[in-house]
């Protein structure tokens, strides 16, 4: 599907990620993958995933846009934090490369510019993982095709909200022209329309659909305490 036919089919609708932490039960590729069939088969236009044998395992099953990306580490720069994990993602089946779009160092000295074009190059769009207006600003000037509220509040920039930051959503979407992916602690089908209503191109929920430990957490909470 052409790039501009692929983002446009994201347009008002929900996207799914679809990820585990290591160590965790579910932590396999088919696991995830079955995951993914079964958000797309309740509606989800595009799915995210993480990791190069994930997102293999999930173009070999679905065909809806599928977001991909790698996680190294955990502080600073780790989403997608060189080029050649960039084009890993692409060359593992990504439609859409998600990398950090801060304005911080990357590892290997690349700017978002550089990788951006360079997926370009390879076939692929590139969504950007955002913490402030700034960033997005930024990221639009590089050419970025999606921009993603998903780091307010986890990186430099913005306090982390109790729920979305609507405020970063609204703020990014008078910014710039290109897309806005809202994303960052949608809850529930209100937080979705807050979304939507806020100015969002489209919408990703991760935890509240896809990890059943957090959300088991939430109702084990309501319980009494023996």
């Amino acid at each position: 599907m052409p790039t501009d036919n692929l983002i446009e089919s994201l347009r008002g609708r929900l996207v799914v990620s679809c990820q585990a932490y290591p160590g965790e039960p579910m932590r396999t590729p088919e696991t995830m993958r079955r995951v993914a069939q079964a958000v797309v088969a309740g509606g989800a236009a595009g799915v995210r995933a993480q990791g190069l044998e994930d997102i293999a395992e999930l173009r070999a099953h679905l065909t809806v846009p599928i977001i991909g990306l790698v996680k190294e580490g955990e502080d600073g720069v780790f989403i997608t934090p060189t080029l050649d994990l960039a084009l890993a993602c692409v060359r593992a089946g990504a439609d859409i490369v998600a990398i950090d779009g801060t304005r911080r160092a990357r590892p290997d000295g690349r700017s978002v510019a550089e990788v951006i074009a360079a997926v370009h190059d390879a076939g692929a769009a590139v969504m950007v993982d955002c913490a402030e207006t700034a960033d997005v600003l930024a990221c639009a000037e590089a050419g970025a095709d999606i921009i993603g509220t998903t780091l307010a509040g986890y990186a430099p920039g913005r306090a982390k909200t109790p729920g979305p930051d609507l405020e970063f959503v609204r703020e990014a979407a008078a910014a710039v022209d290109a897309p806005i992916m809202a994303e960052g602690r949608y809850h529930s089908p209100a937080d979705v329309e807050a979304g939507f209503a806020a100015g969002a191109f489209s919408v990703t929920v991760g935890t509240a659909i896809t990890h059943p430990t957090t959300i088991t957490t939430w109702f084990a909470a309501a319980t009494p305490t023996p």
